[in-house]
């Protein structure tokens, strides 16, 4: 049973660039009961455009009878910042104006949104987090909260993710803006403005989340004579016009320029120093075809985050399959959350 709320807060809340939003509003849901000892919490980051429900989004991982589960866990995923989902984005009203904000609203960090949510973790009376999980730009959040927690975070979770965002990364994120301000609309300041571009847009992100291999599997065609109207074609058009129908081209626009943003070495000594300080029990997963986070930058949380775990999947979905693949991360994250727990015990034992 979830529950959706509002946390409303009550601050002029200060970005990263200096720049304040008044009335700044987050929309959360929850899953399961806090336990009275508040040590059951599993804080779930999402993806770039996500929503708060969990148990939907990430099926077979979270949900009832899954490793994640309300009956035993709480569970909450908050939206972000410049969320489509509740949370103040650039649809919102902005209290100034009393009108939308659309481009007007200021731009924003990975920083800025797990600043939000700790935030709300501080609201709902949250000093612990067992498990701090997400991935790509949840993974993004995840590793920032861990590098700014100290030791509030039991075990963290890192799936298909990087410590910077890569030059590959932006050029993908950048294409993808190109396309949604080629459409003039963008430019109205109405609620649906750049719908074409970003039909464009997200057909080039598909293209990063894929491979060739998942794409001449399902899209190939049966017969030789086609020289048109080609399953391809109809995929990329349908995924297009698909989040078109849930999403605004304002947010994505917002959001990929903050996934721009990612450097956990940002006025810091150096990555790899910001990466040391991270005390939590870590789990780093990455997807051996991943074509947009390439396992290369698994591989460097793993090796510099003190004591990770570090775990490789091979996908035919490529940078998907961290949202496909939960029969494989259920039992990887299921043993190293049980390896945790027996490391605690032992660690008790000798203080004993």
């Amino acid at each position: 049973m979830s529950s959706t709320h509002i946390y409303n807060y009550p601050k002029q809340f200060k970005l990263e660039n200096g720049k304040k939003l008044r009335g700044l509003q987050i929309s959360y849901q929850t899953f399961g009961k806090l336990n009275t000892a508040k040590d059951n919490v599993i804080w779930a980051c999402h993806a770039l455009t996500a929503n708060a429900d969990v148990l939907d989004w990430w099926k077979g991982l979270f949900g009832e009878k899954n490793l994640f589960n309300p009956e035993e866990h709480f569970i909450i995923c908050a939206t972000v910042i410049g969320s489509h989902y509740g949370s103040t984005n650039p649809l919102s009203s902005n209290p100034v104006t009393e009108t939308p904000y659309y481009l007007s609203f200021p731009e924003f960090t990975i920083r800025d949104l797990v600043h939000g949510h700790q935030l709300l973790a501080e609201h709902l009376g949250i000093k612990k987090i067992k498990v701090l999980i997400g991935g790509s730009l949840g993974g993004q959040q995840a590793s920032e909260w861990a590098i700014s927690a100290g030791s509030n975070i039991e075990n963290l979770i890192l799936v298909a993710t990087n410590a910077f965002h890569s030059p590959w990364g932006i050029a993908f994120n950048e294409s993808q803006r190109l396309a949604i301000t080629a459409d003039r609309s963008f430019y109205a300041q109405k609620p649906d403005g750049g719908v074409k571009g970003l039909k464009v847009a997200r057909s080039i992100a598909l293209l990063s989340y894929r491979t060739y291999e998942a794409y001449s599997t399902t899209q190939l065609e049966s017969v030789n004579e086609k020289t048109g109207d080609f399953r391809a074609s109809s995929y990329q058009n349908y995924q297009g016009e698909k989040l078109c129908k849930r999403y605004n081209a304002y947010s994505y626009w917002y959001l990929t320029k903050a996934m721009d943003s990612h450097n956990v070495g940002r006025g810091r000594k150096s990555v790899i120093d910001a990466l040391n300080t991270i005390k939590s029990n870590t789990l780093v997963i990455g997807i051996e075809n991943d074509f947009l986070f390439p396992i290369s930058e698994q591989e460097f949380l793993g090796k510099h985050i003190p004591g990770a775990e570090f775990h490789s999947i091979k996908s035919a979905y490529g940078h998907d399959g961290f949202l496909i693949e939960t029969d494989i991360l259920t039992n990887i994250i299921g043993n190293f959350l049980k390896e945790s727990v027996n490391k605690k015990i032992i660690k008790l034992h000798k203080t004993a």
